[in-house]
């Protein structure tokens, strides 16, 4: 399954790559939303200013957490407003589950853009992840009404009622 995030981009949450993934597999849970077609640049002294975020994708891809939350961290730490990278922190910090930190980076997030249905509907499934199905469903549906016929909002939401039907949060 796909996910958008940013701009109706469509990524896919397993690979993190951009619409046309190869991945055949059925992907669940939509918290990821990083685009993997950000041009390398390289600039003085060898220096790439994209090189933390490309690694931060990287080890988020190969399930690395840890190390892709020290990258994210690095990439908004030299580029405050970079979105991408604010949205990849804060999923790492989930993965990682540290939804204390995961919430700044969520909130730093909308600041930048604002509640995008896309950033709603990754900071949803946070709440999903946690066990906290009240505020799962409440941003949840804040995304849905910004972009009703979203379906990864609508794969959250059907999530969501599975967990309550199962009495299991979501993993």
């Amino acid at each position: 399954m796909r996910i958008g995030w940013l701009s109706g981009l469509v990524v896919c949450v397993t690979c993190l790559a951009l619409a046309g993934c190869e991945t055949t597999s059925e992907h669940t849970g939509s918290i990821a939303g990083l685009s993997n077609d950000t041009p390398s640049s390289t600039g003085l002294m060898g220096e790439d200013p994209k090189g933390d975020l490309e690694l931060g994708k990287r080890h988020y891809r190969e399930n690395s957490f840890g190390l892709a939350e020290q990258h994210f961290r690095r990439a908004v730490e030299k580029g405050p407003n970079d979105l991408e990278a604010w949205v990849g922190l804060a999923a790492s910090y989930d993965k990682l589950k540290r939804f204390d930190l995961a919430d700044r980076a969520y909130a730093q997030a909308i600041r930048l853009a604002g509640p995008t249905p896309e950033i709603l509907n990754n900071q949803g499934y946070s709440y999903l992840l946690r066990g906290d199905r009240h505020r799962a469903r409440k941003t949840l549906l804040a995304a849905q009404a910004k972009d009703p016929g979203n379906p990864y909002i609508q794969n959250n939401l059907n999530l969501l009622d599975q967990s309550l039907r199962e009495g299991a949060a979501v993993r």
